[in-house]
């Protein structure tokens, strides 16, 4: 039994102003599965597929706008390409935001509604993750993380430290998801949140029971009768295990 990370899950205000910005950022398409709701992926991409963590953007009445735990870092591949990176991303909707990151080589941008991301350096670790480099998740102790979501999904512990932990699909493609030690990370809603998906023919109730084993529990968003699970990890952070595909 294990679970796969197959999407990024954004609340907005305007689901297709906002997906519209992050398929003009990544470079993907955009779809829609119903009101509310708009998808951005890969041109011509079969989901599930572990080259890429797809984003769905989901409408909900929340105007607030505070640094979420979870955020994304774009791949850029040279100094050129970061910069021209950025300038598209400001002529897109995008903004500066300060988040006390003194002088790094990354660049933080805020989407339209204020959603933090980052714009990174050429790194070569990402070189073959497409355009988000990784999911990154502030968290208050980075084992304890890399314990939990190691057994959660069947993706590969690449580091663990103190300060971060580091996973990937275990074929070896499509973005990381890094956990960094953050001073100070309190508990609030996170408008960004991670989704899981059973393999076909995996019991999803079965799943969400060994989550809990793990440390995982049960969690109200306000979500009411629908067909995916929400829970929170052992730090609080809410994610979805959708029904099996």
């Amino acid at each position: 039994m294990a679970l796969r990370l197959v999407q990024v899950n954004f609340k907005a205000r305007d689901d297709p102003a906002l997906g519209r910005f992050w398929a003009e950022a990544l470079g993907w398409g955009v779809s829609s599965e119903g009101p509310g709701v708009t998808n951005v992926e890969p041109v011509g991409f079969v989901w599930p597929d572990p080259a890429a963590v797809c984003v769905d953007v989901v409408t909900v009445p929340d105007p607030e706008t505070v640094k979420y735990r979870v955020h994304i870092d774009l791949a850029t591949t040279s100094a050129a390409h970061q910069t021209d990176l950025v300038a598209r991303l400001k002529e897109l909707g995008a903004t500066p935001a300060d988040v006390g990151q003194g002088d790094v080589p990354w660049t933080v941008l805020a989407d339209p509604e204020g959603n933090v991301f980052c714009v990174l350096e050429p790194r070569e670790i990402y070189r073959d993750t497409g355009p988000i480099a990784a999911i990154v998740v502030d968290c208050a102790d980075p084992r304890a993380m890399a314990r939990f979501w190691g057994e959660a999904m069947d993706w590969t512990l690449h580091e663990v430290t103190d300060d971060q932990a580091v996973l990937r699909s275990a074929k070896g493609v499509g973005p990381y998801l890094e956990f960094l030690r953050t001073p100070g990370v309190t508990t609030v809603w996170n408008r960004v949140h991670l989704d899981l998906l059973p393999y076909r023919g995996d019991d999803q109730a079965a799943e969400v029971a060994r989550l809990q084993a793990l440390g995982a529990t049960l969690a109200d968003v306000g979500q009411g009768d629908v067909s995916w699970i929400v829970l929170a990890d052992p730090e609080g952070n809410e994610f979805c295990v959708i029904a099996p595909a």
